[in-house]
């Protein structure tokens, strides 16, 4: 697997992803769904520097123009519920993609502990296909590769984008680990170095779910 660590190179990028850790900003939840749904442009548009392309005629008013047009037949799948302002941000820019849902949800055994499941997918035929997969927080990485593997039960994508805007170092370390193929690339934003007690980055940012549609019992 590949890693891109995107807020590297310094961009925009920076300015939206830390008004999002900002507790004096986040929480204004339009302003932290917006800025979800930027850093998701900024990432898609990143990212779309590593399709495949090819060439077709376009007309103009004048005469035909060569025009470079993506070949991927694009798929972009979201783990809800955190995950659809950032959905939204590719979607903006991958407006031709056909989409897919996964629920993903923690339930814990105590205050320390939890189990990842699954209880919902909805996927077109992945077969062949550049599965995108966004999800903006990877804590542990097991959300993600759960999710993933769901997503195998609806075909093999010919490739695989794994998108996260804040990730902990142990979870990128665990989703190569989970993940060696070469045909797997892990995007992030910010990369931050540790997990508190409660599997919580740290810094990162809080709860992006809650921040983005309120507390849930």
């Amino acid at each position: 697997m590949q890693v891109k660590h995107l807020i590297q190179q310094h961009s925009l990028l920076s300015r939206f992803v830390a008004e999002m850790r900002n507790v004096h900003i986040q929480h204004d939840p339009l302003r932290f769904r917006r800025n979800i749904e930027r850093v998701g442009e900024v990432m898609a548009y990143e990212l779309s520097k590593s399709l495949h392309y090819g060439w077709e005629e376009v007309q103009t008013p004048l005469g035909i123009a060569q025009c470079a047009r993506i070949e991927d037949e694009i798929v972009l799948g979201t783990i809800l519920r955190a995950g659809l302002s950032f959905h939204q941000g590719f979607l903006s820019y991958f407006d031709r993609a056909e989409n897919a849902f996964v629920s993903a949800y923690r339930k814990h055994k105590d205050r320390l502990n939890f189990d990842i499941f699954i209880e919902y997918i909805a996927s077109p035929s992945l077969t062949g296909k550049t599965l995108v997969l966004v999800d903006p927080m990877l804590a542990t990485g097991s959300s993600m590769e759960l999710a993933y593997r769901a997503l195998l039960t609806k075909g093999q994508p010919q490739e695989v984008h794994l998108v996260s805007i804040i990730a902990s170092q142990q979870a990128v370390d665990y989703l190569q680990q989970a993940f060696p193929e070469a045909n797997i690339t892990l995007w992030v934003a910010a990369i931050d170095p540790e997990l508190n007690e409660m599997a919580y980055i740290v810094p990162g940012l809080g709860d992006a779910g809650d921040l983005a549609y309120g507390e849930k019992l």
